[in-house]
C-alpha cells in the first residue's frame, strides 16, 4: 500500500513506540493520573488511577541556554515592539511587556553562536515562567535553527500563573506524528507543555538553535510575564501507555473528569431531554425580523434579498425585509471533517478512486458507505493510531454506522484510511433511531433552536445544506473550485496550491462549483451570500521577495506554451518593456532575447523595478481570479452577495486585496487574534466596504479536557467566554464590520480531525453535542445588545 510515512518519525522510532504502547495496553491500571492545579491547566493523565510522582521532580539539566542572572547573556536580547528590563530582585528576572499598539510583539534571545545541540538525542526546552500580567496572556515561542526555519508553538497562561514550561524538541516525544496537531502529554507533570503551531511533518531540524523568539500576535491588551532559567534537560523516560486508549467510547479525553464529561447513554440522553424542555420555552431574542434583523430601528428598503447599504456612518447588511442585519454565528455547521483516523486500511483500490468532475473536496465529504467486500480487505495500516481508542464499534454494531472513510489526507502520518464519527455516533444516543437516521434530522431541527435561543443571526461558512430549505436560519452558500487546472506554488502554501486562474479550465471548474451551489440555493431570499473558496496561498502580507511573491516567481519560472499565467505575464512585460536590453536594465538579469523569458527564468537578486513588477503581476493574479467568480455568480446567483475570498491574515497581501474591491459585495477576513486591534485593521476604513471575519474562535486545553485549544488560547472556559466577548466588542465598535462567523459549532475529534490532525477545543457544544454553559451565556450576553449597541451608539 501507498501509506505516508511520517517525514518526522523514522520507521524505527514508530515501531519502538508501537511495542512500548501495545506492552502497556494489557494493563490499563498502570495509566495514570495528574491532579490538575488550580488554575484548571493540567491535561495530565486523568484521575483514573493512582497518583505516581511528577515526571520532573528529579530534572536532570542538560544546557543552560539563558538565565537573566548572568550579565554576558543581556547582550543576546532583542526586542521588537516590546518592553524589556531585568528585574533587580534577589533572584533576577527577564521582565518582558507585550504591547498591544502592535500586531507582533516580540523578544528574541540570540546567543553570539548558535547552541549546539545535536548531541542531545532526549532533551526538552524548559523555562520557568509568571504571569505578571492583568489577564491570561498566550504567549507564542519560534525556536529558529541556523537555516533561518522555525518550530512555532504557543501556550495559554492563566492570570498568576507561576511554574514552569516544556516542550520536547528531541526524542520519541518530539517525533512522533500521530495525527495530532495538539499532543497528547507524554509524561506526569504539573509543567505546562507547548502546543504546536507550525506543522511537525515540516521537518524543522534543531541540532543546532540559532535563536529564540517569545512574542504575541494581536492582543488587545497589554501582557506581562517574567522568564527564568531557559535550559534543556533529559526526558523522562517514554511511558508505554502515552498514545495508547486516550479516546472513550464517547470520543472524549479517557484519562480526565471534566464537568460535562458523558459516562452513560443514560446521562446522555437525560441532558437531551432537559435542553429539549428548556429550547421549548425559549423566546429566542426580541426585536427580531423573520430573517433575525433589528425591527427596532427604522426599516429601510425591502428588495427580497440581502444587500448591504451605509446608515449614519456605518455599514450594514439589510434583510429582505428591509430591516438592519449583523451576521453572528457558527461557521461549519455540519458532518463533514467530523470524522477521525482509525488506523485502519482496506487493500481494496477502489475505494480510493477520485473522479475528475468532482466538485467537493475530500475534507468537506460527510459519510462515505464503504462496501462490505471492502471491509473484508481490512488491515491496521497505524498501530499507534489505532491502538487511541479504548472502542470502536463492529461492523455489525448498530453505531457502525457512523464509519467512513478518507481517499485522502492533508497531514499526518495515515495518506488515507478509514475513519469513525463518534459526533455522529453521540446524535443517534442522544435521540435515538426511530427512522433511518432520524437522529440527524432532530440535530438539524435542534441547532436551529439554539440559534434562536441563543440569538445568533445566521450560519457561517460550510453549513449543511439540509438546512438550507428550512427558511428558519439565514445561511452562506459555499464552494471549492477544485479540478485539474494548472497551479502555481508560493513559499509556503497552507492548504494547497494557489490555481492558475488564467488557465481555461479554472473558469469552467469555476462554472461547474457556481452552477452547483446556485442548484442548492434555488434563488431563495434565506441564503444571505456566497463564499467561494478559502484561504487560498496568494502570499504574504509582508516579508522576503519569495514570501511575498512565490507563486509570481513559480509563474515566471514557467514556460509560457505550458502554462496560461506565464502567457499572460510574458505579455504584460513586454508592453511595459520594449526590448529585451530594458528589461535586463531593470531587473538587472541577462537575457538574449525574448524567447529566453518565454521559457523560464530564475533569479536569486532582486531589483526595486523588479519587485514592482512582481508586485504588478499579483495584482494582475488576483484581478483575474475575482473577474472569474465574480462574473459566474452574477450570471448564476446575480440575487446574492459575493462575500470575497476568505483571506487569512497570514496571507492577504495589499495587490490582493486592492484586485477584491472591485468585484466583491462584501471583504471577508479569517481573523485568529484576541481582536481586531484599531491600528492594524485602519486600512479598512478606507476600502469603504463592509467586512464580515470569516472565521475566528478561542479554545482551552485545560477543562475542556482536549489536548489542542486551537489558534487562539484562553485559560479554562470562564476565560474562554471572556475573550470571545471582548473579541465580538472590538467587531461591534468598528464602523465596517457587518458580522463574525465563529469557527466553528462542534469541538474537533480529540484525536484529530482526518483531514489534518486538528483536534481543538473550539466548539459551542463538545463531541457529545452538550453545550459549554459559559460561552453559551457570554454569546448571549453579546447578542442581546449588540443591535441596540451598535445601532444607537
Amino acid at each position: 500500500m501507498n501509506n505516508k510515512q511520517s517525514t518526522s518519525c523514522s520507521f524505527l522510532i514508530c515501531m519502538v513506540l508501537f511495542v512500548q504502547i501495545a506492552a502497556g495496553c494489557s494493563n490499563k491500571a498502570q495509566v495514570e493520573p495528574s491532579n490538575e492545579s488550580a488554575d484548571d491547566s493540567a491535561v495530565g493523565w486523568g484521575e483514573r488511577a493512582e497518583v505516581r510522582a511528577d515526571a520532573f521532580a528529579n530534572e536532570q539539566s542538560l544546557l543552560t541556554l539563558y538565565k537573566p542572572s548572568n550579565e554576558q547573556h543581556q547582550s543576546w536580547l532583542s526586542s521588537t515592539d516590546s518592553n524589556v528590563q531585568i528585574t533587580n530582585n534577589a533572584t533576577p528576572k527577564l521582565e518582558i511587556e507585550f504591547s498591544p499598539q502592535h500586531n507582533i510583539s516580540k523578544l528574541s534571545i540570540q546567543p553570539k553562536q548558535a547552541w549546539d545541540t545535536a548531541g542531545l538525542k532526549q532533551a526538552n526546552l524548559a523555562l520557568d515562567v509568571e504571569n505578571i500580567g492583568e489577564t491570561s496572556i498566550q504567549m507564542y515561542l519560534a525556536i529558529e535553527n541556523q537555516q533561518g526555519l522555525s518550530r512555532r508553538y504557543s501556550v495559554s497562561l492563566p492570570k498568576a500563573y507561576q511554574g514552569t514550561l516544556f516542550v520536547p524538541i528531541s526524542g520519541i516525544e518530539a517525533d512522533t506524528d500521530a495525527g495530532l496537531w495538539g499532543d497528547v502529554p507524554p509524561w506526569n507533570t504539573q509543567d505546562k507543555m507547548f502546543v504546536w503551531r507550525s506543522w511537525r511533518s515540516a521537518g524543522v531540524a534543531l541540532t543546532k538553535i540559532k535563536a529564540l523568539h517569545f512574542f504575541t500576535i494581536g492582543v488587545l491588551e497589554p501582557k506581562r510575564v517574567t522568564i527564568d532559567n531557559i535550559r534543556l534537560r533529559h526526558n523522562p523516560d517514554t511511558d508505554p501507555n502515552w498514545l495508547a486508549n486516550i479516546v472513550d467510547k464517547y470520543g472524549q479525553n479517557a484519562r480526565l473528569d471534566t464537568a460535562l464529561k458523558v459516562h452513560t447513554d443514560e446521562q446522555l440522553q437525560q441532558q437531551a431531554q432537559q435542553e429539549l424542555a428548556e429550547l421549548a420555552q425559549s423566546n429566542g431574542m426580541p426585536h427580531r425580523s423573520r430573517f433575525g434583523g433589528y425591527t427596532n430601528a427604522p426599516k429601510l428598503k425591502a428588495t427580497g434579498y440581502f444587500r448591504t447599504e451605509k446608515v449614519n456612518g456605518k455599514w450594514w447588511m439589510v434583510d429582505p425585509d428591509g430591516y438592519l442585519f449583523f451576521s453572528h454565528g457558527p461557521a461549519n455547521v455540519r458532518m463533514a471533517n467530523m470524522s477521525t483516523i482509525t488506523g485502519v486500511d482496506y487493500a481494496d483500490p477502489s475505494v480510493r478512486i477520485i473522479n475528475a468532475d468532482e466538485l467537493t473536496p475530500e475534507d468537506s465529504m460527510g459519510i462515505v458507505e464503504v462496501s462490505d467486500a471492502a471491509k473484508a480487505t481490512r488491515f491496521v495500516t497505524s498501530p499507534v493510531r489505532n491502538n487511541m481508542f479504548e472502542w470502536l464499534p463492529g461492523y455489525d454494531d448498530p453505531l457502525a454506522d457512523h464509519y467512513s472513510y478518507r481517499r485522502s489526507t492533508h497531514k499526518g502520518p495515515v495518506a488515507h484510511g478509514e475513519t469513525y464519527s463518534f459526533y455522529r455516533a453521540n446524535l443517534e444516543r442522544r435521540y435515538g433511531e426511530t427512522t433511518p437516521q432520524s437522529y440527524l434530522k432532530k440535530w438539524h431541527e435542534v441547532t436551529m433552536q439554539r440559534m434562536h435561543d441563543w440569538g445568533f443571526t445566521s450560519f457561517g461558512n460550510w453549513v449543511d445544506p439540509a438546512f438550507y430549505p428550512a427558511k428558519k436560519v439565514p445561511y452562506f452558500a459555499n464552494g471549492w473550485i477544485i479540478g485539474d487546472y494548472q497551479t502555481l506554488s508560493g513559499e509556503t502554501n497552507h492548504w494547497g496550491l494557489m490555481p492558475d486562474p488564467f488557465d481555461p479550465v479554472f473558469a469552467e471548474r469555476a462554472k461547474s462549483t457556481i452552477y452547483a451551489i446556485a442548484e442548492n440555493v434555488k434563488a431563495s431570499p434565506w441564503c444571505v451570500g456566497i463564499f467561494i473558496d478559502n484561504e487560498k496561498s496568494w502570499g504574504e502580507r509582508e516579508g522576503s521577495v519569495i514570501a511575498r511573491y512565490g507563486v509570481i516567481v513559480d509563474a515566471l519560472s514557467k514556460d509560457s506554451q505550458h502554462s496560461p499565467a506565464k502567457a499572460a505575464f510574458s505579455t504584460h512585460i513586454k508592453q511595459q518593456y520594449s526590448n529585451i536590453e530594458q528589461l535586463n536594465t531593470a531587473w538587472n538579469i541577462d537575457l538574449k532575447n525574448w524567447q529566453e523569458f518565454e521559457k523560464g527564468i530564475k533569479v536569486s537578486d532582486y531589483t526595486q523595478q523588479h519587485i514592482q513588477d512582481l508586485s504588478d503581476m499579483l495584482g494582475m493574479l488576483g484581478e483575474q481570479y475575482f473577474l472569474v467568480v465574480h462574473d459566474t455568480l452574477a450570471k448564476a446567483l446575480p440575487n446574492h452577495l459575493y462575500m470575497g475570498a476568505r483571506m487569512a491574515n497570514w496571507g492577504m497581501p495589499d495587490e490582493i486585496i486592492t484586485a477584491s474591491l472591485k468585484y466583491s459585495d462584501v471583504l471577508s477576513f479569517n481573523i485568529y487574534e484576541e481582536g481586531m486591534q484599531e491600528h492594524y485593521w485602519k486600512f479598512l476604513e478606507e476600502t469603504d466596504l463592509p467586512v464580515v471575519v470569516g472565521e475566528f474562535h478561542i479554545g482551552t486545553a485545560t477543562d475542556s479536557g482536549m489536548f489542542n485549544p486551537g489558534i487562539v488560547h484562553a485559560a479554562n472556559q470562564t476565560d474562554r467566554a471572556r475573550m470571545y466577548k471582548n473579541y465580538m466588542q472590538s467587531i461591534l465598535d468598528k464602523p465596517y464590520m457587518v458580522g463574525a462567523h465563529w469557527f466553528q459549532y462542534v469541538d474537533e475529534p480529540i484525536s484529530g480531525r482526518a483531514f489534518d490532525g486538528e483536534n481543538a477545543n473550539i466548539g459551542f457544544v463538545t463531541t457529545t453535542d452538550i453545550p459549554y454553559p459559559e460561552l453559551i451565556q457570554a454569546v448571549k450576553d453579546v447578542t442581546s445588545t449588540m443591535y441596540q449597541q451598535r445601532y444607537e451608539q
